[in-house]
């Protein structure tokens, strides 16, 4: 048994409750980014494109959730470190798996947190690649939380009430100081949710105390994530910009050919797996009329080819949902402005509903895949 005030079940429940609705929130839409950055081959051609704030919702709700889990966590382990002092430390071969498999939990569970919320603030103190190995962390992490679940299930029924058997069983002048425990852990969950979730909720950006991004700094009004210069591309003359559309009727055009085209203005959210996101107003070319003046099939994906020379996300591909778009631009202006260079002049591409990885910038190539 727990030993010394509010380490006890009761605690531990209510604590884990909100806990697990955090993982459950963040491992859910976490799926959803990956699938939408490294689509597997049945679903790569029917991503949606709606609603155009898909990816915003779903990847801020992402860091959020993660971000609330922090203190969640800290609090919930806080209520059952005496068992790890328990002697003895195996009692049997049941127990020895349960240590285990907590041991698992716990690790995975703080592996995660950590990494995630360097990840917000794009430090990567570690030699691996952070996307595949925390994808991989958070099935153990669900896994173990499963199983943690499956293992301790009567004794959360026993605790999961006030009016519960095990609840009852516990001395009643404790239950005013559980409830300022509770009520504090919330307040330290809302609190480092209401100054971090400003950078993808602009209503609060003003309130964005410890969030690494802030939603209106950067050129033009946007943040950026990676510079022309961190990209290695360097001055690019618009004389010497050309744009090629490879289809069944390839053909090539000029900067000023490209902004003699029919101009569309669409307001479109950004919004980038840090967790930072904002709409704004861009100008272009519909892709949709690129690729039929190319003669590219209804359901062909569009394979999108970057001028940067390193870095990663150089190549993107869109299914035919996003390439047919009418809201799927080259854009040549944002927010009534030419583009800058850290924002992709003199072309990129912006689409509803679609990762900021993969809002290629620095446009050079459109490929028609069959």
């Amino acid at each position: 048994m727990f030993k010394g005030r509010l380490h006890d079940a009761r605690t531990a429940t209510s604590i884990g409750r909100w806990l697990g609705l955090a993982f459950t929130v963040c491992f859910v839409t976490g799926l959803i980014s990956h699938f939408m950055q490294h689509p597997p081959g049945w679903l790569a051609n029917e991503l949606p494109s709606r609603p155009v704030w898909g990816y915003r919702f779903t990847q801020g709700l992402h860091v959020a959730s993660g971000i609330a889990a922090i203190p969640l966590l800290l609090a919930k382990l806080w209520t059952v470190y005496p068992r790890l002092f328990e002697w003895p430390p195996v009692r049997s071969v049941r127990h020895a798996l349960e240590r285990v498999s907590v041991a698992v939990l716990v690790a995975a569970a703080l592996f995660e947190l950590a990494t995630g919320l360097l990840n917000t603030a794009q430090w990567y103190p570690w030699p691996f690649s952070f996307v595949e190995v925390h994808y991989a962390v958070a099935w153990l992490l669900t896994g173990a939380l499963v199983l943690h679940i499956a293992v301790k299930a009567p004794e959360i029924a026993a605790h999961w009430s006030r009016r519960s058997a095990g609840t009852l069983s516990l001395p009643a002048e404790e239950a005013p100081d559980r409830r300022s425990l509770l009520a504090a852990v919330a307040a330290a969950v809302g609190a480092v949710t209401i100054t971090t979730v400003g950078q993808s909720f602009t209503p609060l950006k003003d309130l964005t105390l410890l969030a690494p991004r802030h939603p209106d700094h950067g050129p033009e009004g946007l943040p950026v994530n990676r510079t022309a210069a961190a990209a290695g591309v360097g001055l690019i003359h618009a004389e010497r910009y050309r744009l090629t559309v490879a289809g069944p009727r390839s053909y090539t055009l000029t900067l000023d050919e490209l902004r003699a085209l029919p101009q569309h203005e669409v307001e479109l959210p950004i919004a980038c797996v840090e967790g930072w996101s904002k709409s704004a107003h861009w100008t272009g070319v519909r892709v949709v009329d690129l690729l039929e003046r190319a003669g590219a099939p209804v359901h062909a994906r569009v394979r999108v080819v970057s001028l940067q020379t390193r870095g990663g996300y150089r190549v993107s591909e869109m299914g035919h949902e996003h390439a047919r778009d009418p809201l799927t631009l080259l854009a040549l202006r944002l927010n009534g402005e030419e583009l800058s260079p850290d924002h992709g002049y003199p072309v990129r591409l912006i689409a509803p509903n679609r990762p900021g990885v993969l809002q290629t910038k620095w446009v050079g190539r459109l490929e028609v895949l069959s």
